[in-house]
C-alpha cells in the first residue's frame, strides 16, 4: 500500500506536509515534525512589509538626519522591529541543513516587483519550492476584479520567470469566477494551487468602539468550503492541488484526497495534537485503505472530482434546489 503522492514535481512519501506557520520555527520541532512523517514542511510567512521595512530601518539608521526637520527622528523605526528577509534566508539555511525533506518558503506581497526579487533569494538560499500568498482587500474600492485578478496573474508570471524552483499559489475563496481565476494561473505557469487562506475573525466592542480580532484553529467544519474548490479543479488543470484549513482526521485527508489534492498542509491539527499526530494520521490512512482495499492514493485521487460530472453548474443547482426545499 503506498501513501506517496507528487507535489510541484516533487515525489513525497505521504500527503502530510506542515502548512506556514510559526511551527516551522524551532530547530527541534522541525526535526520532530521530519521524524513524526512530515513529507514537506512550508515556512512562516514573509511579507513584503517586514521587506520594506527593513529596507527602510537600514536606511534611516544609516543616513545622517542633521540637516533635515527636527520631527525627522520620529520615523525611524526600531532597529528590533525590522523583522526582516535577512533573518529569513538565515532561518531557511538552518531549516535545510536539518532536514532531508522539501522546504518550501512563503511570501505575501504587494508587488510583482518584490515577489519575484526575493523568490530568487529564496530560491539560492537553498528553499525546493516557493509558495505565493495571494490576496486582496475586500474593503478596497478603488480596484476592480479584474484589476485585481490581473495583477496576481502577473505576479506568478513574474516570479516564475525570476526563479528555476517550483512555485504554488495560495489563494483565497474570494472570487466571483474561482474556478475560471484558477484556471488563468494555471495557464500563466503556476506548479501549485493552495486552498484556501484563512483569514482573522472580526467582532465590535459596542462600548469602547474597538474591532476586536482573533484567530481561533481550524477544525473540520471547515474542510467543506476547501473539498468544493479542489473539487471544482480537479482534472482541469495541471497544478497540484493541495488543501489548507480544517484537516484534522485521517478521514479528512481522505476526502481531500477524493476530491482531488495531491497533499493537505496541517497546522492547527498539530498545535493541538503536537508533531506526533502526523504518526496517527498515518496510520488511520493505512487503516481505512486496507479496509476498504485501496492499494494507493494516487489511484483515489479524484474520483469525487466535478470533472466526472457531465454538467458541473447544473448538478450544483439541482443539489442546491434539494438542499432549500
Amino acid at each position: 500500500m503506498s501513501l506517496g503522492t507528487t507535489y510541484l514535481g516533487l515525489r513525497l512519501q505521504n500527503p502530510l506536509i506542515v502548512g506556514s506557520s510559526h511551527l516551522t520555527d524551532e530547530m527541534d520541532t522541525v526535526r520532530r515534525l521530519e521524524d513524526a512523517g512530515a513529507s514537506a514542511l512550508v515556512l512562516r510567512t514573509l511579507y513584503e512589509e517586514e521587506i520594506t521595512g527593513e529596507q527602510m530601518s537600514a536606511f534611516f539608521h544609516s543616513e545622517n538626519h542633521a540637516e533635515s526637520f527636527a520631527e525627522a527622528t520620529s520615523y525611524t523605526p526600531e532597529p528590533e522591529e525590522a523583522l526582516g528577509p535577512d533573518e529569513y534566508l538565515e532561518h531557511l539555511r538552518k531549516v535545510k541543513a536539518a532536514v532531508r525533506v522539501p522546504v518550501i518558503a512563503a511570501l505575501d506581497g504587494m508587488s510583482a516587483e518584490t515577489f519575484a526579487y526575493f523568490a530568487r533569494l529564496l530560491q539560492d538560499a537553498g528553499a525546493d519550492a516557493v509558495e505565493l500568498h495571494l490576496h486582496h482587500p475586500q474593503s478596497d474600492a478603488s480596484r476592480s476584479a479584474a484589476e485585481v485578478e490581473s495583477r496576481m496573474i502577473d505576479t506568478v508570471r513574474a516570479v516564475k520567470a525570476a526563479v528555476r524552483v517550483p512555485v504554488s499559489a495560495k489563494l483565497s475563496p474570494l472570487f466571483t469566477a474561482f474556478a475560471h481565476f484558477a484556471k488563468q494561473l494555471d495557464a500563466a505557469g503556476a506548479d501549485g494551487l493552495v486552498l484556501f487562506t484563512r483569514f482573522h475573525r472580526a467582532d465590535l466592542d459596542v462600548v469602547e468602539l474597538e474591532v476586536l480580532r482573533s484567530f481561533p484553529p481550524s477544525d473540520s467544519s471547515e474542510l467543506s468550503l476547501r473539498l468544493r474548490g479542489v473539487a471544482c479543479l480537479s482534472g482541469r488543470v495541471k497544478a497540484s492541488l493541495a488543501v489548507a484549513g480544517g484537516v484534522h482526521t485521517g478521514l479528512d485527508v481522505l476526502k481531500a484526497t477524493m476530491t482531488g489534492a495531491h497533499v493537505v498542509e496541517l497546522v492547527s491539527a498539530l498545535v493541538k495534537n503536537g508533531p506526533e499526530h502526523l504518526l496517527t494520521l498515518r496510520r488511520d490512512l493505512e487503516a481505512w485503505m486496507k479496509e476498504n482495499e485501496w492499494p494507493s492514493l494516487d489511484e483515489m485521487r479524484g474520483n469525487m472530482g466535478f470533472d466526472r460530472v457531465p454538467d458541473p453548474g447544473t448538478y450544483e443547482r439541482a443539489r442546491f434546489r434539494e438542499m432549500v426545499r
